[in-house]
């Protein structure tokens, strides 16, 4: 018998929802261990029996009673999700009925809405800062005139995949700049930077992680040997804290927490779609 507990998100649409809030309900939890599943487009009667077959199996594999954080708006639907035996947390219920009752008007319940396309303008936005992020990663583009943020960073502290978060969720657009041996030499703010100081946030990492991570990407190099990163690292530092810019460590935050901070330290005020 497994001693992780099973969870799983299910939705009737992409899951994305019940996933976030699920995760964000189970590290609250410090101790357990859990085994998570996501089951997305549960919107038939077949696909809800056979989630139900599926979490049910797992529970008797497994020993333990199954959690299921569930986004399925057809009630008839969670009924039979619920026959599994699992322990049933809907995310919507709780809210529905005081929103009815403030509103006076019942909801019409509309599967997939959450992450449909309502604002096309939006979208766009979103797209746009998308197609902005990829053309200038890692430097390839060095126009920043239109850049919102310029993350910069040693290579492989995160800056690429928060500048990916922050145009597809926020529509940021955001560049990066990773800092190479001749900008760390120099000791000073690269000149194609310097035009844009304003926009310029910081990254770091601790130079253990970083070498895991450049291992997995060139296993055996001089660019993932400890003695190059915690350089690296050092020089980096020691220039953010010359140049006054905002940093934060990448170590142990999420992209999400990053790109929040971030967001908040240069003013950038947008919705998240």
């Amino acid at each position: 018998m497994s001693s992780q507990r099973p969870v799983f998100f299910i939705s009737d649409g992409t899951g994305i929802t019940a996933e976030t809030i699920g995760h964000a309900l189970l590290t609250q939890f410090e101790g357990v261990s859990f085994d998570t599943q996501r089951i997305p487009f549960v919107d038939t009667y077949d696909k809800a029996q056979q989630a139900a077959e599926r979490i049910r199996q797992r529970g008797a594999l497994c020993g333990q009673r199954p959690i299921v954080v569930n986004t399925v708006v057809d009630g008839t639907l969670t009924d039979i999700i619920a026959e599994s035996g699992a322990l049933i947390l809907d995310v919507f219920r709780p809210f529905i009925s005081p929103l009815e009752a403030e509103l006076a008007q019942p909801r019409q319940p509309r599967v997939n809405k959450a992450h449909a396309v309502v604002d096309y303008n939006a979208y766009e936005a979103r797209i746009n800062a998308t197609n902005y992020a990829l053309t200038h990663d890692d430097g390839i583009d060095v126009h920043y005139d239109d850049a919102d943020v310029i993350l910069v960073g040693v290579s492989r502290s995160g800056k690429t995949p928060t500048c990916l978060y922050l145009a597809l969720h926020f529509g940021v657009k955001a560049a990066n700049y990773p800092l190479t041996e001749e900008d760390l030499e120099g000791r000073e703010l690269p000149k194609r930077l310097r035009p844009y100081r304003k926009k310029l946030f910081a990254l770091t990492i601790d130079p253990e992680r970083l070498r895991q991570v450049r291992e997995a990407r060139r296993p055996g190099s001089r660019y993932a040997k400890i003695e190059t990163c915690r350089s690296e690292v050092a020089q980096a530092e020691a220039l953010f804290r010359q140049e006054n810019l905002p940093v934060l460590s990448t170590t142990h935050t999420s992209i999400e927490e990053i790109a929040s901070k971030l967001m908040s330290t240069l003013g950038i005020e947008r919705q998240l779609y």
